[in-house]
Protein backbone atom coordinates (compact mmCIF):
# COMPACT_ATOMS: atom_id res chain seq x y z
CA UNK A 1 0.00 0.00 0.00
CA UNK A 2 1.00 3.57 -0.52
CA UNK A 3 -0.48 6.74 0.94
CA UNK A 4 -2.12 9.28 -1.37
CA UNK A 5 0.32 11.94 -0.07
CA UNK A 6 3.27 9.73 -1.07
CA UNK A 7 1.78 9.32 -4.54
CA UNK A 8 1.45 13.10 -4.93
CA UNK A 9 5.08 13.68 -3.89
CA UNK A 10 6.29 10.98 -6.29
CA UNK A 11 4.20 12.47 -9.11
CA UNK A 12 5.76 15.91 -8.52
CA UNK A 13 9.28 14.42 -8.48
CA UNK A 14 8.50 12.51 -11.67
CA UNK A 15 7.18 15.62 -13.41
CA UNK A 16 10.39 17.44 -12.42
CA UNK A 17 12.53 14.69 -13.98
CA UNK A 18 10.50 14.98 -17.19
CA UNK A 19 11.07 18.76 -17.12
CA UNK A 20 14.83 18.29 -16.65
CA UNK A 21 14.86 15.87 -19.58
CA UNK A 22 12.93 18.32 -21.79
CA UNK A 23 9.95 15.98 -22.14
CA UNK A 24 6.69 17.92 -22.12
CA UNK A 25 3.65 16.46 -20.36
CA UNK A 26 0.10 17.68 -20.56
CA UNK A 27 -1.59 18.60 -17.25
CA UNK A 28 -3.68 15.41 -17.57
CA UNK A 29 -0.54 13.30 -18.00
CA UNK A 30 1.05 14.92 -14.94
CA UNK A 31 -1.92 14.10 -12.71
CA UNK A 32 -2.16 10.61 -14.24
CA UNK A 33 1.39 9.53 -13.45
CA UNK A 34 1.17 6.00 -12.04
CA UNK A 35 3.26 5.33 -8.97
CA UNK A 36 4.05 1.62 -8.61
CA UNK A 37 5.32 0.86 -5.12
CA UNK A 38 4.89 -2.89 -5.67
CA UNK A 39 3.49 -3.24 -2.15
CA UNK A 40 7.03 -3.31 -0.76
CA UNK A 41 6.71 -0.08 1.27
CA UNK A 42 10.06 1.25 0.07
CA UNK A 43 9.39 3.37 -3.00
CA UNK A 44 12.84 4.97 -2.94
CA UNK A 45 14.53 1.59 -3.37
CA UNK A 46 12.00 -0.56 -5.22
CA UNK A 47 9.42 1.26 -7.29
CA UNK A 48 8.62 2.78 -10.64
CA UNK A 49 6.74 5.80 -11.95
CA UNK A 50 5.15 5.65 -15.37
CA UNK A 51 2.89 7.19 -17.94
CA UNK A 52 1.04 5.02 -20.43
CA UNK A 53 0.46 6.92 -23.66
CA UNK A 54 -1.43 4.09 -25.34
CA UNK A 55 -2.12 0.44 -24.64
CA UNK A 56 -4.47 -1.40 -26.98
CA UNK A 57 -4.82 -4.93 -28.33
CA UNK A 58 -1.85 -4.43 -30.70
CA UNK A 59 0.76 -2.21 -29.08
CA UNK A 60 1.76 -0.10 -26.09
CA UNK A 61 3.89 3.00 -25.48
CA UNK A 62 4.98 4.16 -22.03
CA UNK A 63 7.53 6.34 -20.30
CA UNK A 64 9.15 4.67 -17.29
CA UNK A 65 10.75 6.90 -14.67
CA UNK A 66 13.16 5.78 -11.99
CA UNK A 67 14.43 7.98 -9.20
CA UNK A 68 18.17 7.78 -8.43
CA UNK A 69 19.03 4.17 -7.56
CA UNK A 70 15.38 3.09 -7.75
CA UNK A 71 14.78 -0.47 -8.96
CA UNK A 72 11.94 -2.15 -10.80
CA UNK A 73 11.88 -5.66 -9.27
CA UNK A 74 12.71 -8.79 -11.24
CA UNK A 75 9.81 -10.11 -13.31
CA UNK A 76 8.75 -11.60 -16.61
CA UNK A 77 5.85 -11.19 -19.01
CA UNK A 78 4.19 -14.61 -19.47
CA UNK A 79 1.93 -15.88 -22.24
CA UNK A 80 -1.69 -14.81 -21.82
CA UNK A 81 -4.15 -16.98 -23.72
CA UNK A 82 -2.92 -17.24 -27.31
CA UNK A 83 -0.58 -14.23 -26.86
CA UNK A 84 3.07 -15.30 -26.33
CA UNK A 85 3.67 -12.51 -23.80
CA UNK A 86 4.93 -8.97 -24.05
CA UNK A 87 7.93 -8.08 -26.19
CA UNK A 88 9.31 -4.74 -25.07
CA UNK A 89 11.99 -2.40 -26.29
CA UNK A 90 13.57 -0.10 -23.71
CA UNK A 91 15.11 3.09 -25.06
CA UNK A 92 16.97 5.25 -22.57
CA UNK A 93 15.94 8.87 -22.96
CA UNK A 94 17.65 10.50 -19.98
CA UNK A 95 20.06 9.43 -17.25
CA UNK A 96 21.43 5.93 -17.11
CA UNK A 97 19.69 2.61 -16.59
CA UNK A 98 21.18 -0.75 -15.72
CA UNK A 99 19.08 -3.57 -17.19
CA UNK A 100 19.55 -7.17 -16.07
CA UNK A 101 18.34 -10.12 -18.13
CA UNK A 102 18.95 -13.83 -18.42
CA UNK A 103 22.39 -14.73 -19.74
CA UNK A 104 26.00 -14.80 -18.57
CA UNK A 105 26.25 -12.93 -15.27
CA UNK A 106 28.48 -9.86 -15.10
CA UNK A 107 31.37 -10.42 -12.67
CA UNK A 108 30.62 -7.16 -10.82
CA UNK A 109 27.29 -5.55 -11.55
CA UNK A 110 26.98 -1.77 -11.31
CA UNK A 111 23.54 -1.78 -9.70
CA UNK A 112 22.92 -2.33 -6.01
CA UNK A 113 20.56 -5.22 -5.37
CA UNK A 114 17.93 -4.09 -2.83
CA UNK A 115 18.92 -5.73 0.46
CA UNK A 116 15.35 -6.45 1.60
CA UNK A 117 14.69 -8.54 -1.52
CA UNK A 118 18.18 -9.77 -2.45
CA UNK A 119 17.12 -13.43 -2.64
CA UNK A 120 14.64 -12.58 -5.40
CA UNK A 121 17.11 -11.04 -7.84
CA UNK A 122 18.42 -13.96 -9.90
CA UNK A 123 19.49 -12.66 -13.33
CA UNK A 124 22.70 -10.65 -13.56
CA UNK A 125 23.53 -10.28 -17.26
CA UNK A 126 24.12 -6.52 -17.35
CA UNK A 127 23.15 -4.14 -20.13
CA UNK A 128 24.00 -0.50 -19.48
CA UNK A 129 21.84 1.96 -21.38
CA UNK A 130 22.67 5.64 -21.86
CA UNK A 131 20.49 8.13 -23.74
CA UNK A 132 19.82 6.94 -27.28
CA UNK A 133 20.62 3.29 -26.55
CA UNK A 134 17.99 0.60 -26.56
CA UNK A 135 17.46 -3.10 -25.88
CA UNK A 136 14.61 -5.49 -26.71
CA UNK A 137 13.38 -8.01 -24.15
CA UNK A 138 11.64 -11.08 -25.54
CA UNK A 139 8.50 -12.57 -23.92
CA UNK A 140 9.10 -14.78 -20.88
CA UNK A 141 12.55 -13.30 -20.15
CA UNK A 142 13.32 -12.55 -16.52
CA UNK A 143 14.54 -8.97 -16.14
CA UNK A 144 14.90 -6.10 -13.70
CA UNK A 145 16.36 -2.62 -13.97
CA UNK A 146 17.79 0.19 -11.86
CA UNK A 147 18.49 3.87 -12.46
CA UNK A 148 21.91 5.38 -12.15
CA UNK A 149 22.79 8.15 -9.70
CA UNK A 150 20.73 10.90 -11.38
CA UNK A 151 17.67 8.78 -12.14
CA UNK A 152 16.47 7.64 -15.55
CA UNK A 153 13.68 7.97 -18.07
CA UNK A 154 13.10 5.03 -20.38
CA UNK A 155 10.67 4.89 -23.28
CA UNK A 156 9.02 1.51 -23.56
CA UNK A 157 7.62 0.37 -26.89
CA UNK A 158 5.93 -3.01 -26.65
CA UNK A 159 3.23 -5.37 -27.67
CA UNK A 160 0.08 -5.14 -25.54
CA UNK A 161 0.85 -4.64 -21.86
CA UNK A 162 -1.01 -6.79 -19.37
CA UNK A 163 0.71 -5.71 -16.17
CA UNK A 164 -1.71 -7.61 -13.96
CA UNK A 165 -0.30 -10.90 -15.35
CA UNK A 166 3.39 -10.07 -14.80
CA UNK A 167 5.18 -12.69 -12.71
CA UNK A 168 7.59 -11.35 -10.09
CA UNK A 169 10.27 -13.49 -8.45
CA UNK A 170 9.57 -11.76 -5.12
CA UNK A 171 6.31 -13.23 -3.76
CA UNK A 172 5.78 -10.04 -1.71
CA UNK A 173 5.27 -7.89 -4.82
CA UNK A 174 1.79 -6.53 -5.51
CA UNK A 175 1.87 -5.20 -9.07
CA UNK A 176 -1.38 -3.28 -9.04
CA UNK A 177 -1.07 -0.27 -6.71
CA UNK A 178 -3.22 0.00 -3.62
CA UNK A 179 -3.55 3.65 -2.58
CA UNK A 180 -4.83 4.55 0.88
CA UNK A 181 -6.15 7.94 1.83
CA UNK A 182 -4.37 9.87 4.57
Amino acid sequence: MIKRSQVRVAQLRTAELFRQAGIVLTPEEQTGIEVASFGLNDLETQGLELITYINNDRYCAKELVLFPGQTCPEHLHPPVGSDPGKTETFRCRWGKVYLYVEGKAAPNIKATVPAASKDYYTVMHEIELSPGQQYTIEPGTLHWFQAGEEGAIVSEFSSTSRDEFDIFTDPNVERMPVIIED
